[in-house]
């Protein structure tokens, strides 16, 4: 008897309660099964994109009482290895989508008009968030989300700032709502601005934040939109890569001269941004098939709804109730900002 009441040593506990902790299994495959249902709903409902749906189930599933427990413990390192390294290989793979040869036929003009919009929103959201004063990167992170493209971004730049995964999930949840909120109003207001389809279409790529939400809204107007909505969305997606090694440089150099935990300096370009950019060449190179560019568009998916359900299982909902309100006003002036500056840019390229 004494021998089992004897206190168990601290380092016998330590290692047991690591082997435990990190155990990432049991959230992995709860990221995979919500990017399944995820799926699953995206085919009955194709006006709900794939994305969207996978960070609202895992938001959801992080507040039922049944499941919270697994989600907030077993699961959660799990869940939170989803949200970072499947996020990179996504986002590796989402440079095989990138067509540079296609992006540049639209012309100079139109190059210089989406970084203009990129830029305009990117400081104009940045300067507003935190001038509204919401709580860690959010400011930095929803600026990225919508002038690039949505929560792909928000993970990109997350991954090179170090942000806190609470952040990441709020400004996801916050860029995500605003992006599907896209797909009911811009259509509407087509013929009140007096758009041509291209020029709606345009006006989409511009300023709808995800790639689905693009697709979804522009394919409204028929397919001379959509195609013009995809070809400036991708020239948008093509300024992740610089904005992404911006924000790691600014990052580097606010740590200059200390050492990372790993004993090592921060790369000046994340490794994942080179394979973005190393995949984006491959691809204009055109030695890959179509079958093979298929697969790689289906595995990016699968991997991004994997991650965002694993960032939006960690979305507490009472503490964004917080600063609700203050997301919502930024939400909608950085709506504001984005659509308004694109459209203005699509009437002078015009």
């Amino acid at each position: 008897m004494a021998l089992l009441n004897r206190p168990v040593p601290r380092t016998v506990r330590a290692d047991r309660v690591s082997r435990e902790t990190f155990t990432p299994w049991p959230g992995l495959g709860l990221a995979a099964g919500g990017a399944l249902v995820a799926w699953g709903v995206h085919r009955l409902l194709p006006a709900v994109p794939l994305l969207t749906a996978a960070v609202v189930l895992g938001i959801a599933m992080a507040h039922i009482p049944g499941l919270r427990t697994l989600i907030r413990g077993a699961a959660r390192p799990g869940l939170s290895l989803a949200g970072r390294r499947l996020m990179r290989i996504g986002i590796v793979l989402l440079g095989l989508g990138l067509g540079l040869d296609q992006v540049l036929r639209l012309g100079w003009a139109t190059v210089a008009m989406v970084a203009g919009v990129v830029a305009a929103t990117f400081y104009g959201t940045l300067w507003l968030g935190r001038r509204l004063g919401l709580p860690g990167d959010q400011p930095l992170l929803i600026a990225t989300g919508y002038s690039i493209c949505g929560a792909s971004a928000i993970g990109a730049v997350s991954e090179v700032s170090g942000s806190d995964e609470e952040d990441v999930a709020a400004s996801v949840a916050l860029v995500t709502l605003c992006g599907t909120l896209a797909i009911a109003v811009l259509p509407l207001l087509q013929s009140p601005l007096g758009l041509s389809d291209p020029d709606f279409g345009r006006w989409v790529g511009a300023s709808v934040h995800d790639v689905g939400q693009v697709v979804a809204t522009a394919q409204t107007a028929g397919p001379g939109a959509l195609g013009e909505a995809v070809l400036v969305k991708l020239m948008r997606v093509a300024l992740l890569a610089p904005l992404v090694a911006a924000v790691a440089f600014a990052v580097r150099a606010r740590r200059r001269g200390l050492r990372t935990a790993s004993g090592r300096r921060p790369a000046p370009v994340p490794l994942f941004v080179a394979g973005f950019l190393a995949a984006a060449v491959v691809r204009a190179t055109g030695v890959l098939p179509d079958a093979a560019l298929e697969w790689a568009h289906t595995a990016q998916e699968a991997l991004l709804a994997a991650a965002l359900f694993g960032l939006g299982t960690a979305v507490h909902l009472p503490t964004l109730a917080r600063t609700g309100g203050r997301a919502a006003v930024l939400g909608l002036g950085a709506w504001l900002v984005v659509a308004g500056v694109s459209y203005a840019g699509v009437m002078l390229v015009v």
